[in-house]
């Protein structure tokens, strides 16, 4: 047993009532002997996400991997989604329990109902720890403290950056990254930059915890190949929501300023919302030679694109820890991104950089796959990755968040304890 799962089971002791349940993971040597002092485990409920399995977006993979990580850990998991994302008749998904809860597939709306209505679920349903992903949502944490729930905020990205957003979700935006940093029992950013911004703006403590990767999937078929005519090392990936701020019309014209390219510009990915923009990708790649337009992948799908493709690139303005390419990473891919603190921050082998919206750059980088094939990572550098970025380990420092949450008692809302910049120690 490690350390840091020695100090969480003393840790829970005193978190809840008297009572012994050992939580054991077959013969796995590092298994967590929970002891914890209840007729049940504990119990975390997850709000923010839309759903998932399979559900695009990075705060949706995030709590996947991580709901099932907890639950390897001895913790019950509950996820709050959306209607929409996951059938009426999946009632969980390889052990985490679903709760569905309506929201209106409206820009602007549905993130903010849905979480307002998840928060008066857990309200009612009152687990050891509400789990807030995302800025928006957190925008109730000062609601689920006065109901004396206990909350952790992870912080995924600044949303209030991304272009698509008008002046009142921006604000929204804001206003629930304030009330998330100064209500919260524990905070939690997915990248050290975002964690140094949350610490200097509100003097809190923020802890930094990253994104995880599974072990690549020993890829065999080519049915996603054949079906869009794709051949393997032929192909630059970019993997992303068609989004204003992942900047897709910046690879596309890069790829077409490319003399006689011999390979495909291949876009996994799908819309979040119709618009004006998407439209305007849509129309662009039908007059670019070259370029694929898949829509959304499954998980399966995405795993054969990244074992087959020569690189993988990410042109985007605004990230918080993107999963895409420590995914890429993971199938030994050189990748190509733009030079912004969420890319620097995860001190990437064999990565090049290119400054945001800078087309003559991006079509070098492209240009050179032609004249000379980029080598994929070592086998070292993968497992190096792998190791770096586990899920388990995730999880368990996410436990010791949750543990300090359990111990934190004092409620602000209620009492008013906080002074200047944050809640006071």
């Amino acid at each position: 047993m490690t350390k840091t799962q020695a100090y969480l089971n003393a840790r829970m002791l005193p978190a809840r009532k008297v009572f012994s349940e050992t939580v054991d993971d077959g013969d796995d040597p590092n298994a967590v002997n929970t002891d914890f002092p209840s007729p049940t485990r504990p119990r975390v409920i997850m709000l923010g996400m839309r759903g998932f399995p399979d559900v695009q977006g990075g705060v949706e993979k995030h709590t996947e991997k991580l709901a099932r990580a907890l639950l390897a850990l001895g913790w019950n998991v509950e996820a709050i989604v959306r209607n929409r994302y996951v059938s009426r008749l999946q009632k969980s998904w390889c052990g985490v329990n679903f709760t569905r809860i309506w929201a209106p597939h409206i820009k602007g709306l549905e993130t903010v109902i849905h979480s307002f209505l998840g928060v008066l679920y857990a309200g009612i349903s009152r687990p050891d720890i509400l789990h807030i992903h995302g800025i928006g949502p957190a925008f109730f944490v000062p609601l689920a403290r006065a109901f004396g729930l206990k909350v952790v905020v992870t912080c995924h990205s600044l949303n209030y950056q991304h272009r698509k957003w008008g002046l009142l979700a921006r604000s929204i935006f804001r206003a629930g990254e304030w009330a998330g940093m100064r209500f919260a029992n524990g905070r939690i950013s997915v990248s050290r930059f975002l964690a140094d911004k949350m610490r200097s703006a509100y003097d809190v403590s923020v802890s930094t915890i990253p994104n995880g990767i599974d072990k690549p999937a020993n890829v065999r078929s080519r049915g996603t190949l054949d079906k869009f005519g794709l051949e393997a090392d032929r192909y630059a990936l970019c993997v992303a929501r068609i989004d204003e701020e992942k900047r897709q019309l910046d690879l596309i014209r890069a790829y077409s300023q490319i003399a006689t390219p011999d390979f495909k510009l291949v876009l996994a990915g799908d819309v979040d919302y119709s618009g004006r923009h998407a439209r305007m990708v849509s129309e662009v790649v039908k007059r670019t030679p070259g370029v694929v337009m898949l829509g959304y992948q499954s998980a399966a799908s995405l795993a054969e694109l990244y074992a087959n493709a020569a690189i993988f690139v990410l042109p985007s303005a605004n990230e918080g820890q993107p999963i895409v390419v420590l995914e890429a990473l993971s199938y030994g891919l050189p990748v190509l991104l733009s030079d912004i603190a969420a890319h620097r921050d995860m001190t990437i082998p064999r990565v090049r950089y290119f400054p945001v919206g800078d087309i003559e750059m991006l079509t070098k980088y492209l240009a050179e796959i032609s004249e000379a094939p980029p080598q994929r990572l070592s086998v070292l550098d993968r497992r190096h990755v792998l190791a770096k970025y586990e899920w388990r380990e995730i999880a368990t420092r996410t436990l010791e968040v949750y543990v300090s949450a359990l111990g934190s008692s004092r409620n602000p809302v209620l009492h008013g304890s906080f002074s200047r910049g944050g809640m006071s120690k």
